[in-house]
């Protein structure tokens, strides 16, 4: 089953019987003359997570420009209290602005002057990164589609009250729709995605049932939004009959294998009434001796029927993952021209520093795919795939290698001589795909660098792609575990087919630093027209380097949401320097900036009331590894909105 793609599609599109080809060898029928969408998506309003379901982190509001953005001012603030620092995205709508407060509780704001307008009632976690909004199409009823420890409620918008009625007692398990003979978790399946809403329905992305090698599937799952009741259901392993059931072993283990979670983001095409959703890595994240094969849907962009959950086409990223290089971002979608034609595209940005393009009716790659051979595993046992898809355009965003020359020079004497006597006579690090070994791997970009949640904005109008990655190596380094439980928890265990364990270890230097050299974050722009790339700078500073005079090295490992407008703006977050700024979308060139008292991750959001734009940002804590950088402590923990003075816009 392994061709130049190493990918497989079937079309449920109505494909009008006219002149067809087939798609690069995907099995996919091409129509010459297939309707291209009209990208009519509601740029204006931001009634959901990442600014709703398109994804694409854009907003057509104008009135914050280039001309007068250097005059924002604070109009309003609002603290979220003792707890979690807030990296939850403001969702709009309704006429209310839906927060979290630090106990973790969804909380409405009036959007003009952060007046709070509710509480919810809700006991138990929310998704901390955000929340979707739907409204009946007379507007009279408004909807928080919400999964509350594991379990999916209807929260009314207008009082932040349970809907009785929605479920089983104003909930529904997700577990209840998994099969009955998978690895069944103990508790309920909670994660962070909020999932995605189309007309009437809400999917949902389940998360995978442990952190270990038996664990249930992440399968996707469709609710109607009034009752509770499952629409379909789409199983990321496949079950006997379906496709790609044979890119894993069988026998009586079969139903142990798990994982291929759509822990992140996922964006839903409402012209095509395709939903996008981009899958992780299958159990165990670095070792899979015991899942020969490519283990499909693990590390895939899945186009679905969001009426059905019929697999309209796929393609996986990662084969037989080791490196947990799963899909962290949401994907996004343009029309773009190329050779004088207009298609319509989705991009996938991954984590290992790629950017993989299709045309998002069919998946047909806008620039070619290769299958290039990778290195072998040295781990006894591991089988690991011997190729890997590698875009051959745009070029990457990111570095993929960390040798002895790429050590931090800001790093104490005492770590640069063992990083490098590491690299020298110790670790493996045959580059990008180097599998994880009893010696030690280099990875890079390693699982938590690259592109992650948030991290990518489009600009839809005029065909750019923005990304803001995290330069972060990885020491991947997994030991034997011969325990008698280990080995019974292991699905298709053998005699020469062990667990492997792997203690995370980020690389974090003595001074809370990262063992790379800068710039430790970038902001690239590309024009997905051509592939090329526009621009690309570090993105943001440290604190603590800034105050000896270093400066443009680049945030350390932000979590930056950046958004894009009508008004030729980028605006970016970083929390190691504390800073967010409005840089010229055309050039990076920085025309506005504040500094807050505390860190500042997650996504802001853009929207208009009684005809003033504002932007509202999350800010609080210290940051993701940054504890040991020796920030000053940071001050409340809030959310910020940003707007024209009164009477000047």
């Amino acid at each position: 089953m392994r061709n130049a793609l190493r990918a497989a599609a079937i079309s449920t599109l109505a494909l009008a019987a006219a002149a067809c080809t087939t798609a690069g060898g995907t099995g996919v029928a091409v129509n010459a003359n297939m309707a291209v969408p009209a990208g009519n998506f509601d740029f204006v309003g931001w009634d959901g997570y990442l600014g709703g379901g398109d994804s694409s982190q854009y907003s057509a509001l104008d009135q914050i420009n280039r001309s007068n953005v250097s005059q924002l001012e604070v109009a309003w603030t609002y603290e979220t209290g003792p707890g979690q620092p807030p990296i939850f995205s403001p969702t709009i709508g309704g006429g209310r602005m839906y927060v979290q407060n630090g106990a973790g509780k969804l909380v409405a704001l009036d959007p003009a002057t952060g007046r709070e307008l509710w509480v919810s009632d809700l006991d138990g976690r929310v998704g901390i990164r955000g929340v979707n909004y739907w409204e009946s199409a007379d507007g009279r009823e408004g909807r928080l589609m919400v999964l509350n420890n594991g379990i999916l409620r209807a929260v009314d918008a207008a009082t932040g009250r349970m809907i009785p009625s929605f479920g089983t007692n104003g909930g529904v398990d997700l577990r209840d729709a998994l099969p009955r003979d998978v690895a069944m978790p103990n508790a309920p399946l909670m994660t962070n995605n909020p999932g995605r809403i189309y007309k009437n329905t809400i999917i949902v992305s389940l998360p995978a049932g442990a952190y270990d090698y038996a664990s249930a599937p992440a399968n996707i799952h469709a609710y109607d939004v009034i009752t509770g009741e499952l629409k379909w259901a789409f199983n990321v392993v496949p079950r006997e009959g379906e496709y790609g059931y044979d890119t894993w072993p069988t026998g009586e283990d079969r139903a142990k294998y798990g994982g291929v979670h759509n822990w992140s983001e996922s964006t839903v095409d409402t012209e095509l009434g395709i939903v996008f959703i981009p899958t992780g890595t299958p159990r165990y994240d670095f070792y899979g001796g015991n899942r020969a094969g490519d283990n499909l849907f693990g590390n895939s962009l899945l186009a679905l029927d969001a009426e059905t959950g019929e697999r309209i086409w796929h393609f996986q990223t990662v084969h037989h993952d080791l490196w947990d290089f799963d899909l962290p971002v949401a994907p996004k979608l343009m029309t773009i021209t190329r050779n004088g034609q207009r298609i319509p595209i989705v991009i996938q940005v991954v984590k290992h520093g790629f950017i993989f393009a299709f045309d998002r009716r069919t998946g047909e790659p806008i620039w070619p795919i290769e299958e290039r051979a990778v290195p072998a595993s040295d781990v006894p046992g591991e089988r690991a795939s011997p190729t890997q898809p590698f875009p051959t355009w745009p070029q990457p965003y990111m570095r993929m290698e960390f040798t002895e020359d790429d050590i931090n020079p800001y790093l104490p004497q005492a770590d640069q001589d063992a990083l490098r006597n590491s690299l020298r006579n110790e670790w493996r690090n045959d580059g990008l795909f180097t599998p994880p070994s009893l010696r030690g791997s280099i990875s890079m970009p390693g699982h938590n660098g690259g592109a992650n949640w948030g991290n990518v904005a489009v600009d839809p109008v005029r065909q750019r792609l923005y990304i803001v990655s995290r330069e972060l190596p990885l020491l991947l380094k997994i030991n034997p575990d011969n325990r008698a439980e280990a080995l019974a928890a292991m699905p298709n265990a053998e005699e020469d087919n062990i667990p492997y364990r792997w203690p995370v270890n980020f690389m974090l230097q003595s001074n809370g630093m990262v063992a790379i050299k800068p710039p430790f974050s970038n902001l690239t722009a590309y024009d997905m027209n051509t592939g090329n790339q526009i621009f690309q700078i570090p993105n943001g500073e440290i604190l603590t380097l800034e105050q000896q005079g270093i400066t443009g090295v680049g945030a350390q490992a932000p979590r930056s949401g950046p958004i894009v407008t009508a008004g030729g703006l980028l605006f970016v977050n970083t929390a190691s320097d504390r800073a967010f700024r409005a840089r010229d979308a055309d050039t990076g060139e920085i025309l506005w900036e504040h500094r807050f008292d505390a860190a500042t991750e997650g996504v802001p959001a853009v929207y208009m009331v009684n005809g003033r734009q504002y932007i509202t940002v999350p800010v609080g804590g210290v940051g993701h590894f940054l504890g040991g950088l020796g920030l000053p402590e940071p001050g409340p923990s809030r959310y910020v909105t940003f707007a024209l003075p009164q009477g000047r816009n």
